[in-house]
């Protein structure tokens, strides 16, 4: 069945389909460590009790989404080994040592602390537990750096120098804060945070629709829409500012992105169309006059160049120019439903029932435009594996086609279960939130004081 395919296509759509997996989780551990830590200060600056119910209830997430972050990263990393044997015997220099910076400072600190985070709370003192929040936050985010200096340096390189057909670091600075680093780090860690946001609101959401109207699932679900609000302009001055910088290092992609076939003055900004490669033009074509140029260039009469200017070293148009509106299109529709839905809780201080259910449906907006953003930057960089040093086919091993595709089958069967487990867990943890046994609070052993006891109110546990 595989064997009369290419083993090089083959090994790039099992790759895909491993970091498309891993990439889900990641995406969620960096930034909802940092909410739990808000949760937490804001338990200890006000004493409400239901900032600690709240945080009970995603730590129970976060552990998940880490234990399925751990293992699925494994699993990608052989196949550095199996697929892409070149990679590393050209590039292990810098990639080895990056990779090894990422274990040693970051997991060791996630994976130490993260067991006071679950098992401590009632076993050490509230500021102890704390700080152990903050140590597994900032690992995340340590994580998140030495990754994305990799991932950037393969997109721009730097700080190296060729001998004998491998790369050598001249300098690490440079490496590490390769001309592309700033911008997608940032890009990453804000597209972490919106993911979370409407993880947050919409799992919230789920819970209020329920019949679950306790105080922890009003702060939980306007934390994520709040969140939400104030974080997509910032992506989109973001993504602006990683767009005019992808211009300049990798024009080739931006031409493909925009669907833009003949380098022209005053190109047009393509809405729709069908890329045919063809006949290179854009079939059932919408466009705008000369917007390209004006949001490339800041131009209306600027050049942008083209597919024509690059005839054998571009990417393939149709996956980046239909990946990028899907991920610009749900970019927007963030933007719409966190501003009415802030909009609404400050007004009336929850929800209306519309704009629930509306949170329930963008739970996993964040996933959508995450991974077709990660396609449009991954396929992007085609035919290169490290932009203008090794090419994919280069770095490829001689593994055939049908063992490859047999393995694929398997990884594709594998994570297909585990996505629908995983999100059945977490809608399952959502509706356990709101059983009695779960809605009574347990403070940390530090802060356990009475509390004054109304009428049809359950006691603290102590």
């Amino acid at each position: 069945m595989f064997a009369s395919l290419d083993p090089v296509v083959l090994a790039r759509i099992q790759f895909a389909a491993n970091i498309t997996f891993h990439i889900l989780f990641p995406t969620i551990s960096i930034s909802l460590g940092w909410v739990l830590l808000f949760f937490k200060l804001r338990y200890g600056k006000t004493g409400d009790e239901s900032w600690m119910a709240a945080y009970r209830v995603w730590v129970k997430i976060f552990a998940l989404t880490f234990a399925l972050g751990v293992v699925s990263g494994i699993t990608m990393s052989f196949q550095f080994g199996t697929n892409w044997p070149g990679y590393m015997e050209t590039v292990g220099n810098i990639a080895g040592p990056l990779l090894a910076y990422e274990v040693l400072t970051a997991f060791f600190l996630e994976a130490t602390f993260l067991g006071i985070m679950l098992f401590g709370m009632r076993r050490v003192s509230n500021r102890t537990h704390t700080i152990a929040t903050l140590l597994v936050a900032g690992g995340t985010t340590l994580s998140a750096f030495w990754i994305l200096a990799l991932n950037s340096w393969m997109q721009t390189p730097a700080g190296f120098e060729m001998i004998d057909g491998r790369a050598h670091v001249t300098s690490w600075l440079e490496v590490i804060f390769n001309p592309s680093f700033p911008y997608r780090l940032t890009h990453m860690l804000l597209a972490s945070g919106l993911t979370v946001a409407f993880l947050l609101a919409g799992v919230s959401a789920y819970r209020w629709l329920r019949g679950d109207r306790g105080r922890d699932v009003i702060h939980s679900m306007r934390t994520g829409v709040v969140l939400a609000a104030i974080l997509i302009p910032l992506q989109i001055v973001a993504g602006d500012l990683h767009g005019l910088n992808t211009l300049h290092h990798q024009p080739a992609k931006i031409a493909a992105m925009e669907g833009i076939w003949k380098t022209e003055k005053g190109a047009p900004a393509v809405l729709f169309g069908i890329p045919n490669a063809r006949t290179q033009t854009n079939d059932f074509e919408i466009a705008i006059p000369k917007l390209a140029s004006l949001y490339l260039a800041h131009d209306l009469d600027g050049e942008i160049r083209g597919i024509d200017a690059f005839p054998d070293r571009h990417p393939p148009v149709a996956p980046l120019f239909f990946a990028f509106r899907i991920m610009v299109g749900v970019g927007l529709l963030m933007l719409a439903v966190s501003w009415i839905g802030a909009w609404q809780f400050r007004q009336r201080g929850e929800p209306a029932p519309w704009m629930a259910r509306a949170l329930v449906a963008m739970t996993f907006s964040g996933w959508v435009a995450l991974v077709a953003g990660w396609y449009v930057t991954e396929i992007g960089r085609q035919p290169y594996l490290v932009y203008g040093v090794l090419t994919t086919a280069q770095a490829a091993s001689k593994v055939p086609a049908a063992m490859i595709g047999s393995t694929l089958a398997m990884y594709l069967t594998l994570y297909l279960a585990l996505i629908v487990a995983y999100i059945s867990v977490v809608f399952h943890l959502a509706r356990k939130a709101g059983t009695p046994a779960e809605d009574a609070p347990e403070a940390p052993a530090a802060v356990q004081t009475p509390q004054p006891v109304l009428p049809g109110q359950p006691r603290s546990k102590s």
